[in-house]
């Protein structure tokens, strides 16, 4: 038994703070647990009553004849506390603190918060909240929540688990979800989260035999590790994961060191650890229903590839460009197919879509026909068939239903997808076929490409694996030079170059590398020496690298007159390749994160970047230089030449794994790292330490 299904399923449970008064917090959730077939056994405690709601009530838990599987306490801020010690001393392991008044509030709250949390980790006591919404599990007629929503409307029992942070969040995709006439498997709301949290509860619907999909909402995170975990513990059992975050902050203004850091932003580092571990992000309920409603119905889509059938070409084009913004693919249909297709109906026009026009109408035979070509003559992962209103004819729904019932046994692995208006009876009946119904095309696309995007993501997800991290070592602060040094012990190749603290020492070490030379300032103090002009380049001679050395250090002086200056560093010229960034940001959250895109001042200006989990192997390495756009430069833009991946993605993990056996490095940042036809060098770096 998983330590978290006693929250959701107990046989019995106390309500501590019940009421008599239904409008009241304890009255209302002690009515829904009477009144919404819950079977268990119910123990309401109140100090004073000997009955409540015609039960009869207890003055604490340590009076009652059993230890209930669970408790639901709702009960002012101040009691709560000896409150718990009463379900310690009982033997009351599952706790949840529907009561406010906590870490919400201010200082105090957040005290009294500590307090509690420190006292179920005592008594090895497990409790959500506090200022939580309850949980639910409709198959057992268990609802231990508040939530007025359940005063005019009860989630039915299905096979969709919802974990929120946000209790009005939760309450609001339960909503959602009845309108729907999607069904709940469990549903939880974990509000402030000493204990219990998101996490906690996809690890939980993981396991859930009675859960096929998984929806999640979260504010923030306290523990990045256990996030991971349970998101890949999902992946692993196929479980699809559809998850909102809300809030966006910057990490902090200890990022400011680098590019990295201050691009890297919370968001940006939730996306990534999302994506890698097997999730797909939405950003709308609506979304996040209707995919969830897509993959509860019918399996994930094998590929990405859709056909689409309509009996309108207008409709029927809509659907494919939305196909094609979204990335899916709409091929077309091979000759000899299109040619059956021809002599079922003379009138089908296009090769993908299909448009049969509206003589469709009643002649489902034909519907059929061609639905079955289009199977033999693609490896379509998905069909969307956009049907007008025929699911509103019930005498003409038999031969539609049949049909679709068809298609379904000769590709039980394909989604199947009916766009129209339609009857309860007729969608109901569809979708006990594994036939999903949208009566809104676009959002039928958005819903399969997120079924086919969780499919690819789960993939990755199982192969996800982390690199052996290298030995420890003590790192010490220092210029760009030292951090060369240090980058070029782990293998990352740099240029020949010489720190030098005069103008003569930068015309030997001008002379020693080869003109033309590049001279920049050197000083612990100015990371983006750029920005001061700090950068000299092409000095092509003796007397240009002895000005080039004066003119810096006069420029560093008047921009920063309290920075420490160690000198110029000279290196030599190069030219060609592309300019990228390598970087790597320590997250609060979810520790070391490599950074990858396009290098240089375009880092900023066009920010296409994309996040990933430190260390890297390879494979992930390489997908992260295919996820930015820029990447297209390196396979030799408009007859440009190939440059070297394979260097770029060994200077990545060198940096990645380096970077994670290290917790003292706060970030390191290569920017530019220039990748040649011909291996790849790191022209300027910072390595930033912890504090």
């Amino acid at each position: 038994m998983h330590p978290l299904e006693k929250m959701f399923r107990p046989a019995s449970v106390a309500v501590i703070g019940a009421s008599n008064d239904p409008d009241k917090l304890g009255g209302r959730t002690l009515l829904h647990l009477r009144e919404l077939g819950y079977r268990g056994r119910i123990y309401p405690i109140n100090v004073t009553a000997k009955q409540v709601q015609g039960l009869p009530a207890w003055p604490s838990v340590r009076d009652l004849p059993e230890v209930p599987d669970s408790a639901l306490m709702l009960l002012p801020a101040a009691l709560v506390e000896p409150a718990l010690e009463d379900c310690a001393a009982k033997g009351i392991l599952h706790v949840q603190v529907l009561s406010s008044g906590f870490a919400e509030e201010g200082a105090e709250g957040a005290a009294m918060q500590d307090r509690v949390a420190a006292l179920a980790r005592r008594h090895g006591m497990r409790i959500t909240g506090p200022n939580a919404l309850g949980s639910i599990s409709p198959p057992d007629g268990f609802f231990g929540t508040f939530s007025s929503l359940l005063a005019t409307a009860q989630p039915g029992p299905g096979v969709i688990g919802i974990a929120t942070q946000s209790g009005a969040y939760g309450s609001h995709i339960y909503a959602a979800a009845h309108l729907r006439g999607i069904g709940i498997s469990r549903a939880i709301a974990t509000g402030n989260e000493a204990d219990i949290d998101v996490a906690a509860a996809i690890d939980y619907l993981a396991d859930d035999a009675g859960t096929r999909v998984i929806c999640a909402s979260l504010e923030g995170c306290k523990d990045g590790a256990a996030l991971r975990r349970a998101l890949l513990k999902a992946a692993a059992a196929r479980k699809p994961v559809i998850i909102m975050k809300v809030g966006t902050t910057e990490v902090g203004a200890a990022a400011a060191a680098t590019h990295t850091g201050s691009l890297a932003g919370e968001d940006r580092i939730f996306s990534a650890v999302f994506r890698e571990c097997g999730a797909y992000r939405t950003q709308s309920i609506e979304e996040m229903i209707d995919i969830a409603y897509l993959c509860a119905i019918a399996p994930l889509p094998p590929n990405d590839a859709v056909g689409v059938l309509t009996v309108s070409g207008g409709i029927g084009v809509l659907m494919a460009d939305a196909c094609i913004e979204a990335g899916l693919s709409v091929p077309p249909m091979a000759d000899d197919v299109l040619a059956n297709i021809r002599a079922i109906q003379p009138m089908a026009g296009g090769r993908n879509p299909i448009d049969t026009t509206a003589q469709l109408n009643g002649r489902m035979h034909i519907f059929e026909a061609i639905s079955q070509e289009m199977l033999r003559g693609a490896e379509l992962g998905s069909f969307l068939f956009y049907l007008a209103h025929l699911g509103r004819n019930i005498p003409r729904f038999p031969p539609l239903e049949q049909t679709l019932a068809a298609l379904r046994k000769a590709a039980p692995d394909r989604v199947v997808v009916a766009v129209m208006t339609s009857v309860e009876e007729v969608r109901t009946k569809l979708e006990a076929l594994g036939v999903a119904v949208f009566e809104d095309p676009t959002r039928a696309v958005k819903a399969v490409t997120g079924a086919a995007r969780l499919r690819a993501l789960q993939d990755a997800a199982m192969v996800l694996a982390e690199a052996a991290p290298p030995a420890r070592r003590r790192i010490v602060a220092g210029n760009e030079a030292a951090a060369k040094a240090l980058l070029a012990e782990i293998g990352v190749t740099v240029l020949p170059e010489h720190g030098c603290a005069s103008a003569e020492d930068a015309v030997r070490a001008a002379d020693a590398v080869g003109y033309p030379v590049v001279m920049k300032i050197l000083s612990d103090d100015i990371p983006h020496k750029t920005e001061i002009g700090g950068v000299l380049l092409n000095l092509a001679d003796a007397e240009a690298a002895r000005q080039g050395f004066a003119t810096l250090m006069e420029r560093a002086r008047t921009a920063r007159p309290d920075a420490r200056l160690d000198g110029v560093l000279v290196a030599p010229m190069v030219h060609g390749g592309v300019e990228t960034i390598i970087g790597v940001q320590r997250d609060a959250i979810f520790g070391p994160m490599v950074m990858f895109g396009l290098g240089g001042i375009s880092v900023e200006l066009f920010r296409d970047v994309a996040f990933a989990s430190a260390p890297l192997t390879p494979a992930r390495a390489a997908a992260l230089v295919e996820s930015v756009q820029g990447a297209r430069l390196l396979a030799g833009w408009r007859g440009g030449p190939a440059l070297d991946k394979a260097a770029l993605v060994a200077a990545l993990c060198a940096v990645a794994g380096f970077a994670a056996a290290q917790p003292e490095i706060e970030s390191i940042e290569i920017n530019p790292f220039l990748v040649q036809q011909q291996g790849g060098v790191a022209l300027d770096a910072l390595v930033a330490l912890r504090g």
